[in-house]
């Protein structure tokens, strides 16, 4: 088929080739010298030259999506901050094992390829991955025409990292008397928001409405991006004084807050998180206002404030929170890890396939 003919048909390789251009040099910045080959080749190249130093390298992988919070992004024509969203929720799962990132490669769908608004998404993912030192080394954005709408797009990643074989976090390391550590969350992140979206369907709301009670233009409010994590935590397992004292990590995505605290405690251990101890951002208290339903009941679906569970021991809790502190990242601790015999009515009990541990929240939110 003819470039002319390939045109005729809604795809446009001139303005994927502009896309590429206009979003090179912010690649560019997040390539060390373990990059290779340079920006546009079919496969991106990374020297594991070092990996020899290791005893037992372990790579980690991860991959995900965004979800539905693109449809906000696209309705209030805002794409800059997206691509954040994407690395936290790729390579803040990597750091859970206690690896640490590599390199990422990402995907865009789109039914239209606009080259500046492809190169604000991009943007926004390689400023993310500078920030968690992940060398952004490939990608791909597709045009599909007929398939997606002309201003609708989806986007998606993949990253790899390495640990040391003998340094993987998880809950066989968790012992009763640890205690939970929750990390705040900088607002929604990337889930949930096809509840969120429903929500304001219901009561007529728009994205680009301005709420009073929400504090802003709807879409921009709820397109806070996701905080990113890895970096304070890659600092707090670093540090030598608190060697071993982080026993698992949790990151607070599909399933809520329960549900994935559950995932990274053995078998037999159980916590009572205590919602006492933090009070939820506004942008859940009114949207659950809007829905007329109770925060407790979006537990499953939003993290309501938790953007990370750390389950550390309790003689090293105030240094790891007091080092996140340092980091700008806000954590307290929310519970403790028991083994004693308990009536586990009422709990979650492992999550995703995961027969783990068993969790419940208690109390009220502080206000």
């Amino acid at each position: 088929m003819s470039n002319a003919s390939y045109a005729a048909a809604g795809v446009d390789t001139e303005a994927g080739d502009l896309a590429v251009s206009l979003m090179k040099v912010a690649v560019s910045r997040t390539h060390g010298a373990e990059v290779l080959g340079g920006f546009g080749g079919f496969a991106g190249l990374y020297d594991a030259s070092f990996l020899t130093a290791y005893k037992r390298p372990l790579l980690a992988t991860s991959t995900d999506g965004v979800g539905t919070k693109v449809a906000i992004a696209q309705a209030i024509d805002k794409h800059d901050t997206i691509g954040q969203d994407l690395v936290g929720m790729v390579v803040d799962d990597i750091v859970v094992v206690g690896a640490r990132p590599l390199f990422m490669t990402d995907y865009i769908a789109c039914g239209r390829v606009v080259p500046e608004r492809i190169a604000e998404i991009v943007g926004g993912i390689a400023r993310a991955c500078a920030e968690t030192g992940t060398a952004l080394i490939g990608g791909e954005t597709a045009e599909h025409p007929g398939l997606l709408g002309p201003d609708d797009y989806d986007v998606a990643g993949a990253a790899t990292g390495v640990v040391e074989g003998d340094q993987v976090l998880g809950a066989e390391r968790v012992r009763a008397g640890d205690v939970v550590v929750a990390l705040a969350s900088s607002g929604l992140h990337s889930n949930g928001f096809s509840l969120v979206r429903h929500i304001l369907a219901e009561r007529g709301i728009g994205y680009t409405d301005t709420s009073g009670e929400l504090g802003g233009v709807v879409g921009e409010v709820l397109l806070e991006p996701t905080r990113l994590y890895t970096g304070p935590l890659l600092s707090v397992l670093a540090d030598p004084e608190l060697a071993g004292a982080v026993h698992s990590l949790s990151h607070v995505t599909g399933g809520g807050i329960a549900a994935n605290l559950a995932r990274v405690l053995p078998i037999g251990a159980w916590v009572e998180v205590d919602r006492s101890t933090w009070s939820p951002a506004p942008v859940f208290r009114v949207l659950s206002a809007f829905a007329g339903s109770t925060l407790e009941s979006s537990e499953g679906t939003w993290n309501l404030g938790v953007g990370m569970f750390a389950v550390v021991a309790a003689d090293a809790a105030s240094s790891v929170i007091s080092s996140l502190a340092a980091d700008g990242i806000p954590a307290w601790v929310a519970g403790r890890v028991s083994t004693a015999p308990h009536d586990l009515t009422g709990f979650v009990q492992g999550a995703k396939g995961v027969n783990g541990g068993a969790v419940r929240l208690v109390g009220g939110y502080a206000a």
